[in-house]
């Protein structure tokens, strides 16, 4: 028998050798399974190393303090607690971020879905990982082995889609929070325009912040003070979650993040401080291109010639009531970006600044470990965070902001508003400004700095940066009624307290209202002698807004009118320019609250309500569930406490979604000292005691303490643990 050919017994033999095929691949399989559970041991024994080097400390609020002998332990710790409190939202914002949210969500996701992969985030984010100091990629194999660690000792907890986090996982999150969630909303690209631009393939046989900085002269201590107040969802991908992560080798930073972050990315180590709020730099452009050789698809017109498009395929899953279906589309990019969108029947492509080359992790890394004035301006100085901006303040008494964007250098004679020609070779970006060419102010003479989403030419009272000194395309943002309305606050005259600030940071003055009011009643009582009844049906309310203070309190019925009629301008009537339209919209503002309450005499905190509901359940608002009351509203109104609230079909009260999500207030003198709170509490099982306590402190206004020091940490903490164990300790 030919040595080519089956043997009587079934095997094959190798030509020249007397040895049969099988036992060697059967010998190969079991050293190649044995390797592989040996990596595996090897690993869970890695993890179970750092889990013990790794001490939780549970303060009374449910905040994790984590300590570790290096900054990956205690990122690993960060990454473990996070999914003890919250593994739903951890997970829902890595689907989202990898461009997988249809196979849980269905069709409604599949356009964002089809947006991330016309990125190609998944592609970029293991370049950045693969290309990341040794230090960044041991906090990313940190971050996924906490996550991956938590499902190992918690099997009970049943992923919805990602069985296993892998390290480049934080650098998608990163791209997807910040692009997806940010820059492409305020640039107008929707993930429905790049999926009607995409060709589908047939299947085979897819708001705003408060931020201030106040100078020892204006201290009550001659300490500097900090304001941290991100205005985000109370649901969702964009909500925060606060912790403290401390490590022998110099890590120690307390504050707050979005879900699946590596630390903290606002909030102070003992030091030093920072916060962030949206602004809205021009760090993105669309450009139309010209494909018009039919023999040759993929070419693009570019100066005298031509440039080659890349072209790619890729599958999406749709989770859909017959069960799961694949999606191919073809995606096609050019050296400006990919194509998500047409303009005039051609295919408009997008340009991200800073989206490519990555960063924004390792930055915000060197901040943390900043100890300097000095040291945290060479960290933000990189720019590989491309918006937000940065308010500081130090033990050394300096305060700091900066217009922080990477802003491209543009050729003048383009409207950069709209697409420009991407034929042209003008219009490629010319590197980005450094810097020292941003709009930026440290210690001003006034003695404070605030931002509130407002442009950086009105940041404090004089000594203000000077519009001509900038390009016209670099800051968009006009003033607006928050910043008006913290610049007041802080020109007082009085110095504050730490004490003082808190309760600043909850102030409910409602500037429009000043504005506003004595308009209204200018225009009733225009119409008292020329129409009497219409006069006489508004008396009663033009009378409780003229006598109203001006200031939300959850028994004021002037404040919930007020609201209403301003809701009912969108915002901008304005009574001088428009009495009549402001007695009409009063009219329906009555009319309304006595359709829905039976009186226009509504407290407003009877209609303002806090309620909470589990994530990822199908559990709406309702008003026969409890809720607290909250004096808060919309910065629209020009108010320091934002609460944006709405309201639920078929309910008569509203309820919170957004606003002041995580508050603290931080005073740098020789000891760190700081308050703090979340809109909620730490975990979002209902069962936790942890799911609303916090609530109830943000509804009277007040703070809770923001423990730093690990003396007093261990004082007070609730439950001491390493991660996996199922019980801790409790800390006497």
């Amino acid at each position: 028998m030919s040595p080519h050919q089956e043997s009587k017994r079934g095997r094959w033999r190798v030509p020249g050798t007397h040895w049969t095929l099988l036992p060697a691949i059967v010998l190969l399989a079991c050293l190649c399974q044995g390797a592989v559970l040996h990596a595996q041991e090897d690993t869970s024994s890695r993890w179970e190393q750092v889990a013990r080097s790794v001490t939780i400390y549970r303060d009374p609020w449910g905040v994790p303090h984590i300590f570790g002998p290096t900054d990956s332990s205690v990122v690993f710790g960060h990454l473990y607690a996070q999914a003890e409190d919250n593994f739903w939202q951890v997970e829902e914002n890595f689907i989202l971020a990898t461009g997988r949210g249809a196979e849980v969500h269905g069709e409604k996701s599949l356009p964002e879905d089809i947006l991330v992969r016309a990125l190609e985030i998944r592609r970029l984010s293991i370049e950045e990982y693969e290309r990341s100091s040794p230090s960044l990629r041991k906090l990313c194999d940190a971050f996924a082995g906490g996550l991956n660690y938590f499902l190992e000792k918690n099997p009970g907890i049943k992923p919805r889609l990602l069985k296993r986090f892998e390290p480049w996982h934080v650098f998608a999150f990163c791209r997807y929070g910040l692009y997806v969630q940010f820059v492409l909303r305020k640039a107008g690209v929707r993930g429905r325009d790049a999926q009607g631009a995409l060709q589908e393939l047939p299947p085979e046989n897819s708001q705003g912040s408060n931020m201030w900085a106040l100078a020892p002269s204006r201290s009550t201590t001659g300490h500097a003070l900090l304001f941290i107040n991100p205005h985000q969802p109370f649901f969702g991908a964009g909500q925060f979650y606060e912790a403290h992560l401390h490590s022998e080798e110099g890590l120690n930073i307390s504050g707050a993040s979005f879900f699946g972050s590596l630390m903290p990315t606002l909030g102070h180590n003992e030091k030093l401080g920072w916060s962030h709020t949206v602004n809205y730099p021009d760090i993105a452009d669309l450009y139309v291109e010209t494909f018009d050789r039919p023999g040759k698809p993929l070419e693009y017109r570019w100066g005298k010639g031509y440039r080659k498009a890349r072209e790619w395929s890729e599958e999406l899953k749709v989770d859909t009531p017959g069960g799961m279906r694949t999606r191919r589309f073809l995606f096609r990019k050019t050296h400006h970006g990919p194509i998500v969108g047409s303009r005039g029947g051609k295919p408009t492509t997008l340009r991200l600044a800073r989206f490519e080359e990555g960063g924004q992790i390792a930055q915000w890394y060197a901040m943390s470990r900043s100890s300097s004035m000095a040291e945290f301006r060479k960290a933000v100085s990189r720019l590989a965070i491309p918006m937000f901006n940065v308010m500081y303040a130090d033990r050394e008494g300096n305060i700091f902001y900066l217009y922080n964007a990477a802003v491209p250098r543009r050729a003048a004679g383009f409207n950069w508003s709209e697409p420009v020609d991407g034929s042209d070779p003008r219009t490629e970006w010319k590197g980005y400004h450094p810097i020292e060419e941003l709009p930026q102010l440290l210690n001003p003479p006034g003695g404070f700095l605030q931002n509130c989403n407002q442009t950086p030419f009105k940041t404090t009272n004089g000594d203000n940066p000077l519009p001509e000194k900038f390009p016209s395309y670099m800051v968009t943002e006009k003033d607006n009624p928050r910043g008006k309305i913290s610049r007041r606050l802080l020109s007082q005259p009085d110095s504050f307290s730490l004490d003082s600030l808190c309760e600043a940071a909850f102030d409910t003055t409602v500037l429009l209202a000043e504005e506003a009011i004595p308009g209204i009643v200018r225009a009733w009582e225009g119409i008292r002698r020329t129409e009497k009844r219409r006069a006489k049906r508004l008396e009663a309310p033009v009378a409780e807004l003229r006598n109203w203070d001006r200031v939300a309190r959850i028994d004021s019925t002037a404040m919930t009118l007020f609201a209403i009629w301003a809701e009912l301008g969108k915002f901008k009537l304005d009574p001088r320019k428009d009495p009549r339209g402001a007695l009409r919209n009063l009219h329906k503002a009555v009319t309304g609250l006595r359709w829905y309450f039976g009186t226009w005499h509504v407290p407003w905190g009877e209609i303002n309500r806090l309620q909470r509901v589990p994530p990822g359940s199908s559990i709406k608002f309702s008003d026969s569930e409890p809720s607290l009351p909250i004096a808060g509203g919309p910065g629209w109104l020009g108010m320091v406490f934002n609460f944006y609230a709405r309201r639920e079909e078929g309910q008569k009260k509203r309820y919170g979604v957004a606003g002041h999500s995580y508050v603290s207030a931080v005073s740098f003198g020789p000891a760190t000292r700081a308050r703090s709170i979340l809109v909620f509490g730490q975990n979002a099982d209902p069962a936790s005691l942890h799911y609303f306590d916090q609530a109830k402190l943000y509804a009277q206004k007040k703070f809770k303490p923001a423990l730093f020091t690990r003396e007093e940490i261990e004082k007070n903490s609730k439950r001491v643990y390493h991660p996996g164990e199922m019980t801790g300790k409790k800390q006497r």
